[in-house]
């Protein structure tokens, strides 16, 4: 499982200010994903996991290519640093494996999905009243994480995970695309990047996108038609509704349109509650926004290589991969 990493190298620029890395990012994400696989707490604890002297922890320290590359292991100072810098080779590495699915037909990007979910914070809230005044009133405040509110869940401090994922007959549901920002960002500001993170050659196979009333802009439809497919999501009808936007009810009301539709509440909703469950980030295990994001986007990542190895070991359920997390 760490040496699929090998195979979805990003295409971001190199490096080119400051001392070059002692670790590549590559030796990095397979320790993060070390620390995820096994449960641990922290990056203590995943610094004392791989520099147990036994074998099966030398075997695991091998896998990250840190025993014979190297002199000597990661501190948890530097596994804290690199966090905090590794959430924008995550996103690339997520766009790029989501295009292996498409590439070697595993699904068939012709109606995706997009949608978001809120992360309660880690530790204490900080309520309005005191983060207007700039006063922490207590120790263990997130004081990167906001207020986001939810039809389902009410107000929730804390963050939000953007995702576009496949849809389908059939029980793959994988994400293609994902992104991380605080819980007061709206849903509508972060779909051109989501897009704009899909591979080209992804977005020329595309037909519709479904997503919910978050979404109900009329430049995301401008956006959608001039990328070469349709978003789909439900329109508010009013007595002064434009032309352009009651043919775009005709189509949502349509048997198409609902057939469509109906594609989101068996793909990405029970996949975003899937990954939620599995990697148990909500609430989020760290504080800081970009921490958040190193955790909360290498689970989407680990999320994706976990339904790809299953595939190509033809197993009955692909998305079975509860039971192999801790193992």
């Amino acid at each position: 499982m760490i040496g699929l990493i090998d195979r979805i190298i990003p295409t971001i620029k190199k490096r080119n200010r400051g001392r070059p890395y002692v670790y590549s990012t590559t030796i990095i994400l397979r320790c993060f994903i070390v620390r995820i696989w096994f449960r641990l707490d922290s990056n203590r604890a995943l610094h004392h996991f791989l520099s147990i002297d036994l074998p099966y922890n030398r075997k695991i320290t091998e896998a990250c290519g840190l025993s014979n590359e190297l002199p000597s292991l990661p501190n948890r100072r530097t596994f804290d640093r690199r966090l905090k810098t590794i959430s924008t080779d995550i996103k690339e590495r997520i766009a790029t494996m989501g295009h292996l699915f498409v590439l070697e037909e595993i699904i068939k990007p012709y109606i995706l999905a997009v949608d978001s979910t809120l992360l309660r914070s880690k530790g204490k809230v900080w309520h309005n009243s005191s983060m207007k005044k700039g006063i922490v009133p207590r120790q263990g405040i997130d004081t990167d994480a906001r207020w986001g509110f939810s039809h389902t869940r009410g107000w929730i401090f804390g963050y939000k995970l953007h995702m576009v994922s496949s849809t389908g007959s059939t029980s793959v549901g994988v994400p293609l695309t994902a992104e991380i920002t605080t819980a007061n960002v709206p849903d509508n500001q972060v779909y051109p990047a989501l897009v704009s993170s899909l591979p080209s050659e992804s977005v020329k196979k595309i037909h519709y996108m479904v997503a919910d009333p978050g979404y109900d802009d009329h430049y995301l439809y401008e956006l959608s038609t001039n990328q070469g497919f349709q978003l789909v999501c439900p329109i508010r009808q009013y007595k002064n509704t434009p032309m352009e936007r009651l043919q775009l009810i005709d189509f949502y009301k349509s048997p198409l349109g609902q057939v469509i539709y109906s594609k989101r509440s068996t793909s990405i909703e029970p996949l975003i509650g899937h990954v939620k469950s599995i990697f148990r980030i909500d609430p989020v295990p760290v504080r800081g926004y970009e921490k958040v994001g190193g955790i909360v986007l290498l689970s989407v990542l680990l999320y994706q290589l976990l339904v790809y190895h299953n595939c190509k070991m033809q197993k009955n359920s692909t998305r079975a991969i509860k039971y192999m997390i801790g193992c």
